[in-house]
């Protein structure tokens, strides 16, 4: 029996949007974290003039990069995407783990850069006049095992790129051609302390202040680390370290990996990502201040000059207030092109679906899953989103048409189970799958844990996620 899945999905909330989109703009001037109820990973930040432009990672999720947009640091809009596909054969499949990690968003010369590594693959860039236009991508160096790479210009107009080694390595630091697009040697260890730093990685330049060098970069793992940040007369060291965020007190697991950016009232912002497993790495916002010339982000309020995250705050002062905004979620499909809010688990093809705007519907093509588990995690044409808030509840209308024994079309909760419109034999059904699994390279079939036979050919399905993130179908 072939195992095929196609997706023909109309989404809507089921109740008002308010009561569905995560809302961190309190409406009073304040706001609460995170900012971001969803999976933007390893995210950084910049601002151009009155914008604020956010970038994250993507890793097996294609179009890659999301460019976010604010004007207050607190209400965010996807704009765009850094690239439409990764342009390498193997990413017509899904490469879980691989893809893009920890890009850097700089604005230098009327010109948008993006760095990233893939940690087989090497390091790229893409620029742009426009953030919201196409971005052009550049393989500036293949080779494996770097990550979090940023770009840094000189008072003196010379270029460098910092970076790490996957297995969160020391900080490298390299010459950069005027271009962006070239290293000009084969770079300098710049830190390295495993004992005061373990598992160094996301490294960001800050800033030249005051005579000193500034780059931060988190420690101490994914869950449970801290932000720290590193300071040096010569930008090629020594460098003194200060840890300058943990969770301390506070119910924010490992508050790390971030940009730092300057509003144009003067004050400082720091945005970094709470790792929450099944909602992925969530994105806050902390207040932060110079003292001693070091910057102290969130609040340190038992004075050890570490801060720690607040839940709540006002609301940045950028000289104006601005509306309420989120990610796009729900769509209508009644454009001629897919809502931002949508990503691939590979490389997009054009032969897996088709848009109809003007009768508002997408038609998903199915194609057979390519290993033996039948898992949905290697299936390339998954059409995703994120989870957008802690609790919430998604609706799909679909319809199953010109279907072979084995097709099936559904709504799935990625790497779990999942309820669908399959042809058993000459007959509908609608059945529920369980998938059994141990991480992702140890996926079993998925097995029917309910079935029932239907004369319908189309029907709505729906996923209700609790704030524990327990999944109910229906």
């Amino acid at each position: 029996m072939r195992q095929l899945f196609i997706i023909f999905l109309y989404l809507a909330l089921a109740q008002a949007v308010s009561a569905q989109v995560w809302q961190p703009d309190q409406g009073d001037g304040s706001y609460k974290n995170p900012v971001l109820y969803a999976d933007y990973s390893d995210p950084d930040v910049i601002r151009v003039g009155n914008d604020y432009y956010l970038v994250a990672s993507s890793f097996t999720c294609q179009p890659g990069i999301p460019v976010l947009h604010s004007k207050d640091l607190v209400n965010w809009t996807i704009i765009n995407y850094v690239y439409d596909a990764l342009p390498l054969p193997r990413y017509q499949q899904p490469q879980h783990g691989q893809g893009s990690w920890a890009p850097s968003i700089r604005y230098h010369n009327q010109t948008y850069y993006v760095y990233f590594c893939t940690p087989e693959d090497g390091l790229f860039m893409a620029s742009t006049k426009d953030p919201a236009q196409p971005w052009t991508l550049t393989q500036v160096k293949q080779i494996k095992g770097w990550e979090d790479p940023c770009p840094f210009w000189d008072e003196d107009g010379q270029a460098y790129l910092l970076h790490g080694k996957v297995g969160a390595g020391p900080a490298i630091l390299h010459k950069l051609a005027a271009d962006g697009k070239t290293l000009l040697d084969e770079g300098t260890l710049i830190y390295q302390n495993a004992s005061r730093q373990p598992v160094l990685e996301g490294f960001k330049f800050l800033d030249k202040r005051d005579g000193y060098y500034y780059f931060a970069a988190p420690a101490g793992g994914v869950g449970a680390g801290w932000q720290s940040v590193f300071r040096a007369k010569n930008i090629y060291g020594p460098y003194e370290d200060k840890i300058v965020l943990h969770q301390g007190r506070t119910t924010i697991n490992g508050p790390h990996q971030g940009g730092l950016v300057q509003t144009q009232t003067g004050e400082w912002w720091f945005m970094h990502f709470q790792e929450k497993v099944a909602y992925g790495r969530i994105v806050h916002l902390q207040p932060a201040t110079w003292k001693d010339g070091w910057p102290v982000i969130g609040q340190d309020d038992d004075g050890d000059g570490i801060g720690e995250p607040v839940l709540t705050h006002q609301k940045p002062n950028v000289g104006k207030t601005y509306s309420r905004a989120a990610p796009q979620t729900s769509d209508e499909f009644s454009s001629a092109s897919l809502g931002l809010q949508w990503q691939w688990q590979a490389a997009p093809n054009k032969a897996w679906y088709a848009l109809d705007g003007r009768a508002g519907t997408l038609r998903l093509q199915a194609t057979p899953v390519p290993t033996d588990s039948g898992s949905l995690a290697y299936a390339g044409n998954l059409l995703l989103q994120k989870f957008t808030a802690p609790a919430f509840t998604a609706t799909t209308k679909l319809a199953l048409h010109a279907a072979a024994a084995g097709d099936r079309a559904g709504l799935a909760v990625v790497n779990g189970s999942y309820i669908c419109l399959e042809r058993k034999g000459s007959q509908q059904h609608i059945s529920i799958y369980e998938q059994k699994k141990n991480g992702w390279n140890k996926l079993f079939p998925p097995t029917v844990a309910a079935s029932l036979p239907t004369t319908a050919t189309t029907v709505w399905l729906r996923v209700q996620v609790a704030a524990d993130a327990t999944c109910a179908y229906s």
